[in-house]
């Protein structure tokens, strides 16, 4: 949590007040809950509404209990995000004018989150012995939530959980799909802890033109390829909302005291809810906000309350989790950390989306060896001269070229990355060449990946899919 440094607004964004309110608040309410001396709950009600003025004044809103900034509330100084042509990011879009894709610097400033800088990356590989992801060495994932507090718990063995989720709305994933579940294994291994992984067929049912049924499918279907990531069926919970919400008293319990805690208000205000979405739009983060509570899982956890949860996932699912840290106090449970990742471009371009629909936008976990190579040939954004001689002269633009971007992605070896992006940018590599290093590196990766899925029968998703203990002793 980003704390304010300042004695008032200036020098301060939206999310930095707004953080700081809700811990305000949370004091508050725990003086008054203790009966502490009057001079103390005093004191803390006058800066409570000391902050409260400082917000109105900085955004034009008065706070509001659960219900954040809003995306369009920048810092003063920057003036109205749409003279700006900002990023749009929220849970369901993501678009930006850019060729070098969203501004992530701009974006941790909007959200009030946290840089994952290197003194957090040393720090890391210090708690952990492990050298560091090539995602967190290179920026993949760039900003956190309360990172440090979970490594805090770590070095004083106090125990963590992991949990991640995937929207099932097809059934083929693509290889962006795989970037949260590659981190995720990462750090299960390093820190030797639960994970849960929720599949939200219910949420697709409610937003996608798909049946029960087909949500459902879609659901087995991206477990298969979440399991051939590595995970291991000892450590590793995966459920089906449609499935686990039915029979799960604890998971439900926790699903209506979210609810009680968010209003109507607050929910349109974080996610541009209308008053013609159904009711279950309105009612669905809460079920996402859930996994974050280790009494979610009582088969788990044994009922424990107090085990800290750290949810590694992109940066535009955080407004649920922004709603889910300002609740956790009120009902008493801990606030889930959060790792926060960048997107994965499309092929044609960082500032085009990839869709489910449109075969070349991206690579799928079920192309074929030749697939691979037609998509990167023909698709992958360039970001090389229009002429050999001119490249050869000038050098490739390795921020917009997306073979490049996707080499970042999935090339381990540092040095080499490094060398093919100084190759690139002198002229001394060609756009062909460079697509060849990448359907190099693709081609191997996702056939390796296509074995070990064949390897996953409806038994071991059954495995996986079945509320029981793990191999943890809470």
């Amino acid at each position: 949590m980003t704390d304010c440094q300042a004695e008032g607004p200036v020098n301060t964004t939206p999310m930095d007040l707004y953080e700081k309110l809700s811990t305000q608040g949370d004091k508050v309410r725990t003086l008054k809950a203790e009966k502490a001396d009057k001079a103390d709950i005093d004191a803390a009600v006058q800066l409570l509404l000391k902050l409260k003025v400082d917000y109105k004044t900085l955004t034009g809103q008065d706070y509001k209990a659960g219900c954040p900034p809003s995306n369009s509330v920048a810092p003063q100084d920057n003036g109205p995000l749409a003279d700006e042509g900002e990023d749009m990011v929220d849970p369901w879009n993501v678009s930006t004018s850019s060729a070098k894709g969203v501004d992530y610097d701009k974006l941790i400033v909007r959200f009030g989150s946290s840089k994952i800088d290197q003194e957090l990356v040393d720090r890391i590989e210090r708690v952990t012995g492990q050298k560091p992801h090539r995602f967190l060495r290179r920026g993949i994932f760039f900003s956190h939530r309360d990172m440090h507090q979970i490594l805090d718990a770590y070095e004083n063995k106090r125990s963590f959980y992991l949990y991640t989720g995937r929207g099932p709305s097809s059934e083929a994933m693509h290889v962006g799909h795989l970037i949260p579940f590659i981190f995720t294994k990462w750090l299960q291994d390093v820190f030797d802890i639960p994970l849960v992984i929720q599949l939200t067929d219910d949420e697709k049912y409610l937003w996608k033109d798909l049946s029960l049924e087909e949500s459902h499918r879609y659901a087995v279907e991206n477990a298969k390829d979440i399991i051939a990531c590595g995970f291991d069926v000892n450590k590793t919970f995966i459920f089906s909302d449609l499935d686990y919400m039915g029979m799960s008293p604890g998971f439900y319990r926790n699903v209506v005291k979210i609810q009680k805690h968010v209003t109507f208000n607050q929910v349109k205000g974080i996610f541009g809810f209308t008053d013609s979405d159904c009711i279950g739009k309105i009612s669905f983060p809460a079920i996402q906000a859930a996994p974050s509570f280790s009494t979610s899982f009582p088969q788990i956890f044994n009922g424990r309350k107090d085990v800290q949860c750290l949810i590694p996932c992109a940066i535009d699912q955080d407004p649920y989790f922004r709603m889910t840290r300002d609740v956790a106090p009120r009902i008493g449970y801990p606030k889930p950390a959060l790792l926060h990742s960048t997107f994965f471009p499309a092929l044609q371009g960082a500032q085009t989306k990839m869709s489910a629909s449109d075969p070349n936008s991206s690579i799928f976990l079920t192309d074929t060896a030749k697939q691979i190579k037609n998509k990167i040939n023909k698709h992958a954004f360039s970001g090389g001269k229009d002429t050999i001689e001119e490249h050869r002269k000038y050098g490739g633009n390795t921020e917009v070229d997306v073979s490049f971007m996707y080499l970042t992605f999935f090339l381990e070896d540092d040095e080499q990355l490094e060398k093919i992006r100084q190759d690139y940018t002198s002229g001394a590599l060609l756009t062909g060449e460079l697509k060849k290093c990448l359907i190099e590196t693709l081609q191997p990766m996702i056939t390796s990946h296509q074995d070990r899925r064949k390897q996953v029968t409806d038994e071991i998703v059954q495995q996986f899919m079945t509320p029981r203990r793990l191999d943890f002793n809470y």
